[in-house]
């Protein structure tokens, strides 16, 4: 992760975003030497929640509390997919 102080961002920002967004790189906005924000692409973030959604389903799963789901041929018939 590279590490930029928010006062040297500000000329650079433009640059910085692109880093983050097309080269999957974390960059962290320090003030003061703490870092205060970073800059990530969506990407990053959608695999997180992605991988969150799917601990939280294991954990449900063995726990025994997943509530029942939707039959597939219902899904299909919802979505219009059913050739009758």
């Amino acid at each position: 992760m590279v590490e930029i102080a928010i006062s040297a961002a500000r000329s650079q920002l433009g640059d910085l975003v692109r880093r983050a967004a097309h080269g999957r790189e974390t960059i962290a906005l320090t003030d003061h030497g703490h870092v205060a924000a970073l800059l990530v692409s969506p990407q990053v973030i959608e695999d997180l929640e992605d991988a969150l959604a799917i601990a939280d389903y294991q954990r449900r799963k063995a726990e025994g509390t997943l509530e029942p789901g939707i039959p597939m041929a219902e899904v299909r018939r919802r979505l219009g997919l059913d050739q009758q």
